[in-house]
């Protein structure tokens, strides 16, 4: 039997009515970078005027009206996403923030072990952060890496753990191949060595399914303007597992983590329970903004979203070899589709003078990342198989054409 083509495939989507509930602002663009910034769902327009209402309204009463509870009802709507029970999530701050506070936390309760564990395609920003701690700690930070700039072997990163392990902390979903962690694996491995585990959750979360409290994760962070389509700079969240929260404490004593903050007392005392990890004042107005894609999801279910994820990449990557590997594009993502998250990255030697022929005059939004990846993002909420054939024509003609060289190789600015 032929493959089915990509109408026929969009024709029998089951999640098809969902794409109606997002914003396009023009039809003809296919929009492919779900893994960098989600579009805005529709429902998000009246869910932010209704907290400019309350705000011009009530004024400083509206922290009586919903708002003061936000962190952890956003929190414990983002935990049920993720597989955290009640009291363990919390929406608040930045990932950077927010991974800042766990491997803090998460050190003082493995006194005297020396190392972080990560690996070397860990996102930059993350690396950046534990440098930073590594530097004012006195401490190691042992990098794994790939063999093959895709994937990153368990074993090695088994094999890096020892008695002097304290934190062992990884991108879920690799930013730039979509390689995905076991994560079950991994933090038993570390669990083992005595570790603990801190898993970033922002390329993963929305796209892919996760059980934070059956694989005993100890912390977790993640944003929301990814595939759970919160907007522009979002606030992100926070996993602590239950067990683990009165036991520590965030290293941000801010008045939002005080157990009476109403008191204004001088002597900080910490809240019971995730609130320790709230910092200050949460943003009302970008916190609404983020329910309404938490619900799109919900209302799909994780199931049907990973299912057509699984699908759309898959087809994907056969578009590929039979339009763009002939043409000298490499696939920089994995092949199997249990190791991978909903991005494909298709390489190339001149990719982002490609990327941006695409951006400019064949309205297709990719993005790009060093050195030589195209990572096309499939949001199964709002993408289509026929976005994504088309996609791979453009491309192909991008480069049949050459019309690419007219770009310069001299990256600026957001790519």
């Amino acid at each position: 039997m032929a493959p089915r083509s990509a109408r026929e495939l969009d024709a029998a989507d089951p999640l098809a009515g969902f794409r109606e509930r997002f914003f396009r602002a023009d039809p003809e663009e296919i929009y492919l970078d779900g893994n960098s910034l989600g579009r805005m769902p529709i429902a998000a327009v009246a869910k932010i005027q209704t907290i400019a209402n309350q705000w011009a309204e009530s004024l400083v009463g509206g922290w009586g009206s919903g708002w003061l509870d936000l962190p952890q009802r956003l929190g414990d709507k983002v935990g049920q996403l993720l597989g955290a029970a009640h009291g363990q999530v919390v929406v608040t701050d930045s990932t950077s923030v927010n991974l800042y506070k766990s491997i803090s936390a998460g050190l003082t309760l493995r006194p005297g072990r020396t190392q972080i564990v990560t690996d070397k395609d860990n996102f930059p920003s993350d690396i950046y952060l534990l440098q930073g701690i590594a530097s004012r700690n006195n401490l190691e930070i042992v990098t794994v890496p790939s063999r093959d700039g895709i994937h990153v072997d368990p074993v090695d990163l088994i094999g890096a753990l020892s008695e002097q392990t304290a934190i062992v902390t990884l991108s879920h979903t690799l930013f730039k191949s979509g390689f995905t962690h076991d994560m079950r694996r991994l933090t038993q491995a570390a669990h083992d060595a005595g570790a603990l585990v801190v898993w970033d959750l922002s390329h993963s979360a929305g796209a892919v399914p996760i059980q934070l409290d059956e694989d005993l994760v100890d912390f977790a962070v993640g944003c929301t303007y990814k595939y759970l389509n919160g907007g522009p700079g979002a606030p992100a969240y926070i996993y602590v597992r239950k067990e683990l929260q009165d036991q520590c404490s965030s290293p941000i004593w801010g008045w939002f983590g005080q157990t009476r903050p109403f008191e204004f007392s001088s002597v900080y005392e910490p809240a019971a329970g995730i609130n320790r990890f709230l910092a200050g004042t949460p943003p009302v107005l970008s916190m609404a903004a983020i329910e309404p894609g938490l619900d799109l999801l919900f209302e799909a279910g994780m199931g049907r979203v990973r299912a057509k994820s699984v699908a759309q990449t898959e087809y994907l990557i056969a578009r590929w070899e039979e339009e763009l590997k002939p043409l000298g594009v490499t696939l920089n993502s994995p092949r199997k589709s249990a190791q991978r998250g909903s991005h494909v990255s298709l390489g190339h030697p001149e990719a982002y003078r490609i990327d941006q022929a695409l951006i400019q005059e064949m309205k297709v939004i990719p993005d790009f990342r060093t050195p030589d990846n195209i990572r096309f993002g499939v949001a199964p909420l709002y993408t289509t198989f026929t976005e994504l054939d088309e996609a791979v024509k453009r491309m192909a003609q991008v480069i049949v054409e050459r019309r690419f060289e007219k770009y310069s190789a001299h990256s600026e600015g957001v790519t």
